[in-house]
Parts: structure tokens; C-alpha cells; sequence
């Protein structure tokens, strides 16, 4: 009995395994085919039929571009058509999206999950299927008066806004699609090119001496524009996220989206005066009418090299690179003009030893100046004390904002691991509670550790945690009032913050082997 009960449970559990595949009555030795088990949906207004296999849900196409027919014998989960003019045949488990395509259901196609199309056009037979939601935005679907979807249904036709947005549609399939930014057939296009044809026009006329001093640069140093403009590209997006995830920063966010708009227009005003300054030599670099001149073939050239596939999409990258390295190099040297470095006093070279003679005629031993020999041109020993940081340089604003950003990280990186009690709305005071304790304890953050910085009082002398305290929650106020506290460090004599003046204290930048 009890093999007979082993036996009997192994046969039903054998039959519960098989009992869900689709089965169908059919000669001895032949098999459905998908395109069959299609026309039995068709024939029939029941429920769509189960699935064809248990490895049917694996398979799942995505075509972009191109003609593809789905015919009858072919059998998907899902299927996704990407600018592709497309005809379905045969049954599809799951899913049907047509984002900027041209789709046909044919008598025979099922669809047993949803219909979706965006940017696209679409059409049914009157016995095609689709037993689940019917969903169209910006698209187009055209069916017969039978076909019904088995589920809810949303149309969203682009006829229905006057044809605007299928003109935008194409754009997208004939145009950004094929890496191209002008499609010479679209009409409306052209109208915006001559917007931005006088906007950078009137930028050429206006602000003539930003963007010639951008123009100069990119003539000088062409490569270097490229990396620079690459690595604020590059830098750019963690910046803003890491400011944001501060919460103390969140008020420089829009001033820093404000200079990398105006950097990028600038940057490419510039550039197409250096593509035309490249085609005709300018004789006079500051003649008005003769940059003017430049722009307008740089301008020209431009345009029709965004007409050319592929070419337009690298064109517009290569120059938006070149136009935010130059724009930020030409903005750092025109500030350097305004702000130059103090000049040192020159050292003073050790006086020759004096000779004194005495009496007998013999010489005596030389007695050397002592002020001299102080200002003598030898290398310094490294300063051992707090007080020799005084001697060095204040630190430039490009230094504090990286070891800021490296604090920043770090706080944030910390604080994640503390996932227990850290909270958004404690980033500040453990930001605080980091910088305070750093100050008192070394004189300086990880960060500024990392960028040679170390902070010292108008006085010399170090720290107290007090002093600490008091230059934090003043920070907090510099960065509270949109970073014009941070921001005075740009025109200020002593390259300080509103913090290091409610504090007394300076920046400075240390040599590398300064002990920590």
C-alpha cells in the first residue's frame, strides 16, 4: 500500500505540472503552431488563450528603425518598436509599445496585455485583438468600428492639436533620431533658426568684449577649452546634487544654473565667431564689424553642418564643450586682471662680509650684516610654529570650494553609514559638529587637509574651539544669504569669507610636506 501511495502522488503531481500547458486536440505527432492557437483567439470572443510554453515569457524583441514583420508563427512576451514601421501577425504575451512608429495589426495579431502608443500611428483590423488597455498620446490610431479593446482605453490623438505636435513627432523621427538638429523640410523650423540668429546677434553686439575675450581663447588654447569645458560638463551635475543634499547649499543651486546658462551662451556665440575667424582671417581683432562679420559665417556654417545625420549631434556637443571651456577660462583671466595677485616685496641679497684690519695687519675674522643674512635668498626651512603661517600665501577661491566638496562627500558618506538616527534634517549639524571639531583639533578639515589649506588667525596663533564655533555658525550665515559669503572671497584683498572675518581669520595655503 505504501508504494501504491508514492506512485499515486507522483502521478497527480506529474498532472498538475503538465495540466496548465495549452492543450489542444490535434492529429498524433504534429503541433500547434502560434499562428494556429492565433486564428483559434480570433474565431473565438472568450478570454485570450493561456500561454503557449513555459519559456515563451524569456523572449522579448525591441526593434529601433527599419521595417519588421511579426508574423504568425512567431511568439513574444513583450514587444517594443522604436521608429519602426512594423506589422503584427502573430501573438504577443504581454505588452506592445510604438514610440515615433508606424504599426499595423493584422486580422490574426493578439496582443494579450496593452496597446501603447506615443508619437506614433497605429491601425487595427477589425479582428485583430487586444484584450487588455488601449493607450495613445501624441499618436495617432486608426480601427474600425468593431475592434474594441478588452480593457479601459486613452486617446490622446495628435490630430486633435491642430497637427503641432506631429510636426514636433517629426522632428523627432527624422531629426534628432538620425543625429541631426535641423530638418531642412520641416517649416517651422526655420523661423526659430532666425530667432536665435538675432538673439546671438544682438549677444555679438552688446557684449562684444566677453565674447571676444572668449574667441581669444579659443584661438590661443583650443585643447585646454576642450578639457575644462569637458570636466565643468562633468562636474557639473554632482555639484548642484551634492549642494542640494546639503540643504545649507540649496540657495546656490539657482545662482550656479544662472552662470553655466550664461557660460554656455556665451560659449556659443564665441564659437561660431571662431569658426568664421578660421574661414576669414580678421584683420583688425578689435573691429566690431569685422567680428561681427565672423559670427555670421561661423553661424552659417554651423547651421548647415546640424542639416547632416550624425554630423549635426557631434557638431552641437564638440562646440557646447569648446564654448563652456572657453567662456570659463576667458572668465578667470579677465577676473585676474581686475583682482591681480600682491606684489611681494623683492628680497634683499646678503651684504659682502666686511674685513676689519686690526693693528698688527693681520686680517680679523668677517662680520656679516645680521639684517642681510635674514633676507638672504636660501631656501626657508619649513616653519615649525603656528605663527610662520602667516608668511604664507591666502588660499584661492577655487581651492576652498574643492575642499569643500570633499567635506561635503564625506559628511554625506558618513552620515549614510549612521543610516540609524541620520536624518536630512541633521546634514547641517553634522556638518557643523565636523567642521568645528577639525578646526580646533588640526586647523583644518579632511578636505583642506587634502587641498594643502590650514585656517590661522589674523594673529598667528591657532584655533580655540570657541573661535571654532563662532567661525562655523557664521558660515552658516555666508551660505544662507545665496552664497554671497563664499562668493566675497573673489574680490576680496585678503581672499577672505564673511565667516573669516567675523572670525579673524585667514586661509592659507601650506607646501605639501607641511606637517599635519
Amino acid at each position: 500500500m505504501k508504494r501504491l501511495s508514492i506512485l499515486a502522488g507522483s502521478t497527480l503531481l506529474l498532472l498538475s505540472m503538465v495540466a496548465p500547458l495549452p492543450l489542444t486536440a490535434q492529429p498524433t505527432g504534429r503541433r500547434t503552431s502560434p499562428g494556429q492557437l492565433a486564428a483559434t483567439a480570433v474565431e473565438s470572443d472568450d478570454a485570450p488563450l493561456p500561454r503557449l510554453g513555459p519559456f515563451t515569457w524569456r523572449r522579448q524583441i525591441v526593434r529601433i528603425g527599419g521595417t519588421y514583420t511579426f508574423g504568425v508563427d512567431d511568439a513574444a512576451r513583450d514587444l517594443v518598436l522604436i521608429g519602426a514601421d512594423a506589422t503584427i501577425e502573430g501573438r504577443v504575451d504581454g505588452d506592445v509599445v510604438v514610440v515615433f512608429g508606424n504599426t499595423r495589426l493584422a486580422s490574426t495579431a493578439v496582443i494579450d496585455g496593452s496597446l501603447t502608443v506615443v508619437g506614433g500611428h497605429a491601425s487595427a483590423d477589425s479582428s485583430a485583438r487586444v484584450w487588455r488597455d488601449l493607450v495613445v498620446v501624441g499618436g495617432t490610431f486608426d480601427a474600425p468600428a468593431e475592434f474594441a479593446p478588452g480593457g479601459d482605453h486613452f486617446v490622446l490623438d495628435a490630430r486633435a492639436l491642430g497637427g503641432h505636435l506631429q510636426d514636433i513627432v517629426t522632428w523627432l523621427t527624422h531629426g534628432l533620431l538620425w543625429g541631426r538638429l535641423i530638418v531642412p523640410s520641416l517649416p517651422w523650423i526655420w523661423p526659430i533658426v532666425g530667432v536665435l540668429f538675432f538673439v546671438y546677434l544682438a549677444l555679438n553686439v552688446i557684449f562684444d568684449r566677453p565674447i571676444r575675450s572668449s574667441t581669444a581663447t579659443l584661438v590661443e588654447r583650443p585643447l585646454r577649452s576642450f578639457i575644462v569645458g569637458l570636466l565643468v560638463m562633468l562636474l557639473a551635475a554632482p555639484v548642484l546634487l551634492l549642494l542640494g543634499a546639503s540643504v545649507i547649499g540649496i540657495p546656490v543651486v539657482p545662482v550656479v544654473l544662472c552662470a553655466l546658462l550664461i557660460a554656455m551662451i556665451v560659449g556659443r556665440a564665441a564659437t561660431a565667431r571662431w569658426i568664421g575667424m578660421g574661414l576669414v582671417r580678421q584683420e583688425t581683432p578689435d573691429s566690431r564689424g569685422e567680428s561681427i562679420r565672423s559670427f555670421v559665417i561661423g553661424f552659417a556654417i554651423v547651421c548647415i553642418a546640424y542639416m547632416i545625420p550624425v554630423l549635426g549631434i557631434a557638431t552641437w556637443a564638440m562646440l557646447s564643450v569648446l564654448g563652456m571651456g572657453a567662456a570659463a577660462l576667458a572668465f578667470v583671466g579677465e577676473y585676474r586682471k581686475e583682482n591681480p595677485a600682491p606684489v611681494r616685496p623683492p628680497r634683499v641679497r646678503a651684504a659682502e662680509p666686511e674685513i676689519v684690519t686690526i693693528s698688527n695687519g693681520g686680517p680679523a675674522m668677517p662680520s656679516v650684516n645680521a639684517d642681510a643674512v635674514a633676507m638672504d635668498e636660501a631656501p626657508r626651512p619649513i616653519p615649525v610654529s603656528a605663527g610662520d603661517l602667516l608668511s604664507m600665501p591666502h588660499a584661492y577661491f577655487r581651492d576652498r570650494i574643492a575642499a569643500s566638496v570633499l567635506d561635503i562627500i564625506l559628511v554625506l558618506f558618513v552620515g549614510r553609514l549612521l543610516d540609524e538616527w541620520f536624518r536630512e534634517n541633521t546634514v547641517v549639524l553634522l556638518m557643523l559638529t565636523y567642521a568645528v571639531g577639525f578646526w580646533a583639533w588640526k586647523g583644518a578639515t579632511v578636505g583642506g587637509i587634502i587641498c594643502q589649506l590650514r585656517v590661522v588667525k589674523v594673529d598667528g596663533s591657532r584655533l580655540t574651539f570657541a573661535e571654532s564655533l563662532v567661525r562655523g555658525l557664521s558660515a552658516m550665515f555666508s551660505v544662507l544669504v545665496l552664497g554671497l559669503g563664499f562668493l566675497w572671497i573673489l574680490r576680496d584683498p585678503d581672499r577672505q569669507a564673511w565667516h573669516d572675518r567675523i572670525a579673524g581669520t585667514y586661509v592659507v595655503k601650506v607646501p605639501r610636506n607641511w606637517p599635519i
